[in-house]
This record gives C-alpha cells, structure tokens and sequence, in this order.
C-alpha cells in the first residue's frame, strides 16, 4: 500500500466478524490455559501476550501502522517522545560509552543526553552539523556507539543532512538515529537516505489533536549489528536475564527492536497504554491530510514574514533563498512542515507583546497541532539558559517558534497582522 493507504489501513486487518476499528485492549494480562504456555512466552520462544507492559494487541497495531509508513522492519511505542529517544540509544549504549548528536535538537533531548545521561555513564558530544567532516568526524571515539539527529529540528527549523551523517557514521561502525517528528514519514522518509534507526514523538503530527502524550521506535533492519559485534554486546552476545539468548542469532533484523521490549521495556515500563494508543490512531488516519495543510498554511506565513519590515529573520526551509533549501528540495520536495522559526526586529519584550497580542495563535507549550501556536524558548521552554547557552544550543535569542496549525490561512495572517501593529 502507499501511504496514504497505510495511515488509513495499515496495521490492522480484521478478519470476519472482528471489528472494523482496532479494539481497545484495555486489559493488564491476557490468559492461558498452561503454564508451559506461559513460560514459552517469558523466555521468548514464542510470540503472544501476557502483561501489556511488555506488548498490548492495540499497541502492536498501531506500532505496526507507524513500521510500514516508515519502512522499517519492526516498531516498539513508548510513553513519550522523550522516552523513545531515551531507549532508542539506551538499547545500545551503557555505562563507559560514548554517542555524538547534533546540537541542533529540541532542548529536552538536549538535556537528556548531556545531563541525564552522563549521571548515568554514557557522554554525548555535541556537534555543529556546519562543521566540515573531518572536524566532526574527530569527535568519534571507540566507545562511540551512535550518531544521532533531527529531519527537522525543534525549534531552529534547520534540515538535517541525513545521507552525509550516514555515511560518516557507517565509516565508524555505528548506526545514524534519526528523530523524524517534525517531517512525519509523510514528508521524509530517514531509511532511504541511510538513517538505521528512526524516532517520533507521536504527541506531535502523528497524533495531531494534543489528546495524547506518546513516542515510537522505528528499526530500518538495515544495520549490521554483527558486523560490529564487540561494540554492540548488548545485542551480539548472550543475554544471560533470558538464559543466554543472543538477539541477533535468536532474532535476525527483529534485533534491536525485540531487545528493546524485552529488556528495556520489561525492566524501565516507559509503556502506553492502549487508550492512549487508540487515541494516536485516530490521528494518523488523517495525517497524510492534515500534514499538507500544515505545510501550505506555513508556507504562506513564512512568505508574509519574510516581507515585513518588522521581522529580523525567518527560517522555513520552503522559502527559496532558505539557507536549508536545497537540504529541502532533497529529503522533504513535498513540503517540511508546519512549523515556522522567525524573529522580530527589537527587544525580547516587543516578542512577548507581540505573542500576548495574538487571539486566534494561542501561547502553548505545545507543538505540531491541528491549532496554531507560539512560543519563545528564551522565555519559555529554555528560560534557564543564557544567550550564549541558547546559541550553543542552536537556538537564537529571539527565535519564536510558531506552529501553523490548519485553520484558514487567511484568518491566521489577520491575526498575525493585527499582533505586529501593536509592537
């Protein structure tokens, strides 16, 4: 099925007399009528259900939709967004390793990486992807067990050179993880540009409506992990919590992402639950729709910031003239997203009115909705970091973050006009 067929069907084949939605399996266990049943299940020699932290039938549907809209081989959901980028390299990273990311990254991942993560052993470098490649590639190490990036990145609206950094990580043995929220398997697709291992926070697009909070794993199937066995243990050598079962043997490409509910989700239970689940389902039936509206309505913002005499910048890959717009017409032709980056002539109070003025784009945490939104990170999500941090972080000072929601285009731009004149 293409796509568009994928988010309205995939996943989820009823057969007769079963229901035409997928089914809330709102259950904690599921039951069986031996224990040697049971026991098969607990050493992974079959395939089933008993405790839905592990795996809940409306999970794997929806898991498997999200799988085939990205071309991978196998998909694992987690609670959040946050929780997916934490497993997805804590599946193959442990105390004494090493990953490099972009700097250029929402700031919660940001702090994941280089504050939580080191508590727990595992540094992170990272890097400006203006950087030349051999200045980068100096910061790979033997411990360095992954590469890591966003399509699209949240809240600077640069594009990710995903072929490039693909490369350069399969030159050092470690795969490229890619965070794909912002692009959406509907505009990007990492894996054919050489991405392994993709990442969504599902709370975003994905979802749509800001109803549910959740995070998806994407496995290309791609990476040789036996290529590399002595940096990837974990998964190459006997998991002695399962009697010595080896993924890779035992698993082939289903690997990593069996490794990541056996074991991380078995003992970490960052799980959603299939309400939540059901809920997300909802929102990717229509995101092939909602995501070309998204761009569109964007689009035109972008081009009426761009024009007026009282914005400094703006950043949306679209526009001609974008510094990432070539980056654009490669990785994402059909459009980027919805989501415009752009900063005011002026002082970050002249932001602050300009954003309290606004009646139909609401202040909100939030991003990626079927509702226009605003935020300034300096003021908001990064207000603890100082100019010089925010550039570092690869973000501007006087960025505002503007989600272009689906409304009628020409109502947003009155808003926004009328916002501008009382600055």
């Amino acid at each position: 099925m293409k796509k568009e067929s994928i988010c309205v069907q995939g996943g989820w084949q009823p057969t007769k007399g079963e229901p035409r939605q997928v089914p809330i399996y709102q259950s904690t266990t599921f039951k069986y009528d031996s224990s040697e049943q049971m026991a098969r299940l607990f050493d992974l020699e079959e395939s089933g259900y008993f405790y839905t932290r592990l795996q809940n039938p409306t999970n794997d549907a929806v898991a498997a939709k999200i799988a085939a809209l990205e071309g991978g081989v196998g998909c694992v959901l987690t609670s959040s967004g946050q929780a997916a980028n934490f497993f997805a390299v804590f599946n193959i990273c442990e105390a004494g390793d090493h990953l490099i990311t972009s700097n250029n990254i929402y700031g919660g991942t940001f702090n994941l990486f280089g504050v939580t993560m080191r508590k727990m052993g595992i540094e992170c470098t990272f890097v400006d992807p203006e950087w030349s490649d051999e200045r980068i590639e100096a910061e790979f190490r033997p411990n360095t067990k992954c590469f890591f990036g966003e399509t699209i990145s949240n809240p600077g609206c640069t594009v990710f050179d995903i072929e490039r950094f693909a490369k350069m990580a399969h030159r050092h043995g470690v795969p490229l993880l890619v965070d794909n929220t912002f692009a959406t398997p509907i505009n990007c697709h990492p894996f054919e540009w050489g991405a392994d291992i993709v990442v969504h926070s599902t709370t975003k697009y994905m979802d749509g409506h800001a109803a549910q909070v959740g995070g998806a794993i994407v496995d290309s199937g791609n990476f040789d992990w036996e290529a590399h066995a002595d940096k990837f243990p974990g998964l190459c050598a006997p998991d002695e919590s399962y009697h010595g079962l080896t993924y890779t043997k035992a698993f082939g490409k289903m690997a990593y992402i069996t490794k990541c509910t056996a074991q991380l989700m078995r003992d970490l239970g960052a799980v959603p639950s299939p309400q939540n689940t059901f809920i997300l389902n909802l929102g990717l039936e229509s995101l092939h729709l909602r995501v070309a509206q998204h761009c569109r309505n964007a689009k035109a913002l972008a081009e009426f910031l761009k024009g007026d005499e009282r914005v400094a910048w703006v950043r949306y890959s679209d526009l001609e003239g974008d510094k990432y717009h070539a980056l654009q017409q490669k990785y994402l032709p059909n459009g980027s997203c919805g989501v415009v980056a752009f900063g005011l002539k002026g002082s970050r109070e002249d932001a602050i009115r300009f954003m309290d003025s606004l009646k139909l784009i609401s202040i909100v945490t939030h991003v990626a909705d079927a509702r226009s939104c605003v935020l300034h990170p300096a003021s908001h999500t990064h207000r603890q970091l100082s100019d010089e941090q925010l550039r570092a972080a690869g973000v501007d000072p006087s960025l505002i973050r503007l989600s272009v929601g689906i409304e009628d285009v020409d109502d947003l731009l009155a808003d926004l006009k009328q916002a501008l004149a009382l600055i």
